[in-house]
Order: structure tokens, then C-alpha cells, then sequence
């Protein structure tokens, strides 16, 4: 739950460093982690590449045997078989007509009541090509989970300009999304709601019990390997405006750090929207590998799981990502 600090009216704030300056060095833990997760995406493509092809040859074997039983029916079965294929077909496209229409009707409605979270976009020039990347398919995936929630929050993209702007603009429908999108930041957007600004940092000492249907919450959007600690609490602090961190520490005990990634952020604050219980929304988006101390004993353990759950929480993105793509 980082952010990062911009120019404002003019002048560079301290933690908004210098552009041309050289990028810090990476601690030995970073460039473990960075290391790590090089190894991940590489497993991933692999992967991505095996499911490719398996899914060819998956498509190929159907449609073998699809014209292997059309080939041992008489013309009036062959006729009866087709039609049936092609009601079903047509009852799952009323299906999905239907569930998306009203998604649609559910993420309007939000636009008047829902409760209003910002995705806080101003600090790409903080973060690289692949960061980049990295956050716009979180973003995905929150506006993907969003969609699909009972009653989905009206989500704000301010900052939203530069290289992030572009890469979410190649997304396909992404002109179609009903989701607030402003090139000005946040403190433009609501300048008649500064009062009612909170920015989420798990830096903050004061801790967010309840989600005030009057309250903007905002949520830092930066991919920085563990670079910029503690930029969101000093964003919001030059900017005068309320913090809070969510209650994590009140229903379990974390691994490492309380910072979690956009998405996991966003889909917890979504889940208490639905259910009202800080404790079933966390340990239903915090990955297990989180949530305890790992000690020399169990690190082989733990990576396994971590790797597992890596996999899974691919997947499910992936499956909001193909949704998407094909709205």
C-alpha cells in the first residue's frame, strides 16, 4: 500500500526525489526478493506456454470427436444433435447477457451510493516498465472483482496519465469501464471533500474499524519492491489529510510487514463492504504465507506454499482478465 509524493503548486516536496537522480541501491533482501520473483515470471511464461499449447491440443481432440459422433448418426440425428448444441449455446450467450447487464446495473447504482475509493495513480515515474505492467493487472483484476461484488464500491483512477495511462488504455474495453477516470489527482477531484480524504497507509497510527459511507478512501497504486517505505504516510501528512491502516494486526499476525499489494487492499475493503467482518475478509484475500513467522525449519515449506499460492492467485487474475477481455 505505497504511494509516492508529486509536485505541488510548482515545487518539489522532499520525498518527491529528484527524476534524474540515480534509483537507490537494492538491500540484500530486495534483491533476494527481486531475484525470486524473476524466477516466478519466468516459471509463469513457461508455464503460460505449456497451458497453450495444452489447450490447442485440448480444442483439437474436441473437435475430432465432436465429427467422430456426428459421423455415426443418420441425418435426422445428426440434425437433432446440432440444434441441441446450438440451443445450449445460445441459452449460456442469454446467460451472460443477462449476469452482465446486471453488473452493469450494480456498478451504475455504485456510481450514485457506492462507497468511494481512489486508486491513487501519480507516481509512475517511481516505478519500471515491468512495475508498471504489474499494477495495471491489479488494477484489472480490482475492477474485474469489483464487477462481480453484491455491492460494488464506486472506484476512482486519479493520477491516471504518463505510461500507466497509456498501458491501461491498451486494454481492450477498457473506454467501456464504469469506473471513474481522472488525469487531475485526487486532492483536484474532491477539492470540496478534503475533509472527508483518507489515505490508507499501513504506516498510520490510527486504525480503521468501520468504512464511513461519507469518507473517500484512497489507496496508494505503486509497485516499488520495497523502495519507497513510509512515502504514503508522508504524502498524506505535506497534503494535511486524515490516515488510517486497516485492523490487521487485531485478528492475525503477519510474516513480514502489514503492505499488501493493490488488489489485496481493494478486494478486503470490498469483502467488508459484503460482509461487515474485518477477520473473514482478510483470511479470504491474505495469502497463507503471510500470516505467520517462518523460521530456518520451515523456509522450504513456506516457499512451497508461497509458490502454490502464487499459482492460484495467477489464476483467479487470469479468469478476471479473460472476463474482461471478453466484455
Amino acid at each position: 500500500m505505497e504511494a509516492t509524493q508529486n509536485k505541488h503548486n510548482g515545487q518539489e516536496s522532499p520525498s518527491n526525489p529528484n527524476p534524474n537522480r540515480q534509483p537507490q541501491p537494492l538491500s540484500k533482501s530486495a534483491q533476494k526478493k527481486l531475484l525470486k520473483q524473476k524466477k516466478f515470471e519466468a516459471k509463469k511464461a513457461e508455464k503460460k506456454a505449456l497451458m497453450k499449447e495444452q489447450k490447442q491440443r485440448d480444442a483439437e481432440r474436441k473437435r475430432k470427436e465432436w465429427e467422430e459422433k456426428l459421423a455415426g448418426l443418420t441425418e435426422d440425428e445428426r440434425l437433432k444433435l446440432i440444434d441441441s448444441r446450438k440451443e445450449l449455446r445460445r441459452e449460456r450467450m442469454e446467460k451472460r447477457s443477462d449476469e452482465r447487464g446486471q453488473k452493469i446495473q450494480r456498478l451504475i447504482q455504485a456510481k450514485e451510493t457506492g462507497q468511494n475509493i481512489v486508486l491513487d495513480l501519480e507516481f509512475s515515474h517511481l516505478m519500471t516498465h515491468s512495475e508498471i505492467h504489474s499494477l495495471v493487472q491489479q488494477i484489472m483484476y480490482c475492477y474485474a472483482v469489483n464487477g462481480r461484488c453484491s455491492f460494488p464500491a464506486h472506484l476512482w483512477l486519479t493520477g491516471c496519465k504518463a505510461e500507466i495511462e497509456t498501458q491501461l488504455r491498451r486494454i481492450p474495453g477498457f473506454d467501456k469501464w464504469i469506473i471513474e477516470k481522472e488525469n487531475q489527482c485526487y486532492i483536484q477531484a474532491f477539492s470540496d471533500q478534503k475533509d472527508h480524504l483518507v489515505y490508507l497507509t499501513a504506516d498510520s497510527e490510527t486504525v480503521l474499524h468501520e468504512l464511513d459511507p461519507t469518507k473517500v478512501y484512497i489507496v496508494g497504486g505503486l509497485v516499488d519492491r520495497n523502495r519507497w517505505k513510509g512515502i504514503t504516510m508522508k504524502k498524506a501528512e505535506e497534503q494535511g489529510i486524515r490516515t488510517a491502516k486497516l485492523p490487521i494486526a487485531s485478528y492475525m499476525k503477519m510474516s513480514s510487514s502489514q503492505v499488501l499489494t493493490v488488489n489485496q487492499v481493494i478486494e478486503i475493503l470490498l469483502k467488508f463492504l459484503e460482509t461487515r467482518d474485518w477477520k473473514a475478509s482478510f483470511f479470504q484475500v491474505i495469502p497463507q504465507r503471510k500470516r505467520y513467522e517462518a523460521d530456518s525449519e520451515n523456509c522450504e515449506e513456506v516457499d512451497g506454499e508461497e509458490c502454490k499460492e502464487e499459482n492460484e492467485e495467477s489464476e483467479r487474475k487470469k479468469k478476471c482478465i479473460e472476463v474482461l477481455s471478453h466484455e
